[in-house]
């Protein structure tokens, strides 16, 4: 038999279900496998016995003959931006740190309710603030793949769902949790050769979770395969009272409706997202992506995007205003970390709290946010930025008449090794380029994985689709899967 943790989200399901094996087996395996895998620094909080107490409630209900929910026995990792009841929640920030919420997130309780258990809280760049996860106060996370060339460089995971999609390539679980604001979904599933849709805004509720950037932040899943997510995204999605952007909709069954016939449907090109600097290995696999879902059924046709450009700056204008607002709730009054020196009065203990609380790039972004925001810049920036927004939304718009989904890369490069470019925050930006054009237009977005690269690294293939047409995304992204045939996963060294 495959070895449990081989398997993914409908397969451990399915065997817990059939009695092929139990679900306290696979929380025991998966368990064994995170306890074993410190070196990645993938969570930072690890919980065995929050995974073995839904495994076994889920064997309680199997054997009443009590139905059981979609994610029946399957134990996944929580992006620590995540509310959990009981469990410390950081948002991998020093001042969250020993946080323990009185409360569960909307989403996290969803899946618990569909019969998944929680392996750990898994790390990220704090505040969700980066692209390689190594912003976070409880140190990087490393990815679990190596370059084919000998060199054993430490690589990036990706950013800011660095910890799931490095616990997801490494098998530590067959699923977790990530939040994307302008690509952290994306990106680093990209980076880790696992699959991870950023749905529609609204798809699923932002209450419980650590906020960034209202406007953008959006849940979603990542995991090894198409089905796998799409699995995990009917538990995760859904109208939520509590979060005022909630869409209120029904949630379809986007795993049963998968279909990789794309007959009929139209796919488009766009003529902008042939960059400069974008690496040659990755536009072969674009090419190679195009060939496929022709291949699929579906017409290809070009389409233009013409405020792409203008996407990058107009994120780190909306993004920094909205976190600069969001984060001046953390001022050492009511919850997490208190810094009080001597004599200090009130607006002292707020500084030295933010000064010793909030890392380099947290304090970069709220020092962006807040210049924007203020009475002399407030039009020049933010108002303009807005507009630009507006602007972006609107060429979808214009393409939507002419294809059904948008085919792009993922990201500019493959995985780079930690430390290349965490002194050049321009450089580090640049990673964001193809997948915040699709954040700012609140559309549903997925990447999947496409190839192997020459120094034995993964690259991915993004596919973008209209408002509250994850179905089309889902089904885009299954074509390329059954002909990308990629089954690499990293060499275990850790």
């Amino acid at each position: 038999m495959t070895e449990i943790t081989e398997l993914g989200v409908a397969a451990i399901r399915d065997g817990v279900v059939s009695g092929a094996f139990s679900a306290r087996e696979v929380a025991e395996a998966f368990n064994a496998n995170v306890a074993a895998a410190s070196q990645l620094n993938a969570f930072i909080v690890t919980t065995p016995e929050k995974a073995l107490e839904a495994a076994d409630k889920v064997d309680a209900d199997r054997a009443a003959g009590k139905p059981l929910g979609k994610m029946a026995g399957v134990p996944i990792g929580m992006k620590d931006l995540f509310a959990s009841k009981g469990v410390q929640t950081t948002a991998a920030s020093h001042i969250l740190e020993g946080f323990k919420p009185e409360y569960e997130s909307t989403v996290s309780q969803k899946l618990w309710d569909a019969g998944a258990g929680m392996l750990g809280k898994l790390n990220l760049d704090q505040f969700a603030m980066g692209s390689s996860n190594e912003t976070s106060y409880f140190g990087n996370v490393i990815s679990p793949w190596r370059r084919n060339d000998g060199g054993n460089a430490a690589l990036a995971p990706g950013g800011s769902s660095g910890g799931s999609s490095a616990a997801v390539a490494a098998r530590l679980c067959p699923a977790a949790t990530g939040t994307d604001t302008g690509g952290s979904i994306r990106q680093p599933a990209a980076f880790t050769g696992i699959s991870g849709i950023k749905p529609t805004y609204g798809r699923c509720s932002r209450w419980g979770i650590v906020a960034f950037a209202s406007s953008l932040d959006q849940a979603g899943p990542m995991a090894r395969d198409v089905t796998d997510c799409a699995i995990m995204l009917e538990s995760m999605a859904g109208f939520d009272p509590k979060d005022s952007t909630s869409l209120d909709m029904p949630v379809p069954e986007w795993s049963k409706a998968l279909d990789a016939n794309l007959k009929g449907k139209k796919v488009g090109i766009p003529r902008e997202y042939r960059m400069d600097g974008t690496d040659e290995e990755i536009l072969k696999s674009w090419d190679d992506g195009i060939a496929w879902l022709k291949d699929a059924g579906a017409e290809v046709v070009d389409v233009s995007l013409p405020h792409t450009k203008y996407a990058l700056p107009t994120y780190y204008i909306v993004a920094p205003a909205e976190a600069s607002s969001n984060l001046a709730r953390y001022d050492g009054v009511r919850y997490g970390l208190r810094e009080l020196p001597d004599g200090a009065n009130l607006q002292d203990m707020y500084a030295a709290t933010r000064a010793a609380g909030f890392g380099d790039e947290v304090k970069r972004r709220i020092l962006i946010g807040t210049y924007v925001l203020s009475a002399g810049f407030y039009d020049a920036y933010y108002t303009q930025a807005q507009k630009v927004r507006t602007l972006i939304a609107r060429d979808f718009e214009k393409a939507w008449a002419q294809c059904d989904v948008i085919l792009a890369p993922t990201t500019p490069t493959a995985a780079f090794p930690l430390g290349d470019k965490v002194d050049d925050p321009l450089a580090m930006y640049l990673n964001d380029v193809f997948s915040v054009p699709a954040s700012l237009a609140g559309l549903p977005a997925m990447s999947v994985p496409a190839a192997i690269n020459a120094d034995g690294l993964p690259l991915g293939l993004q596919i973008i689709g209209k408002a509250f047409d994850e179905q089309g995304v889902l089904n885009a992204g299954l074509a390329i899967e059954q002909r990308a045939r990629f089954s690499a996963k990293p060499e275990k060294w850790w």
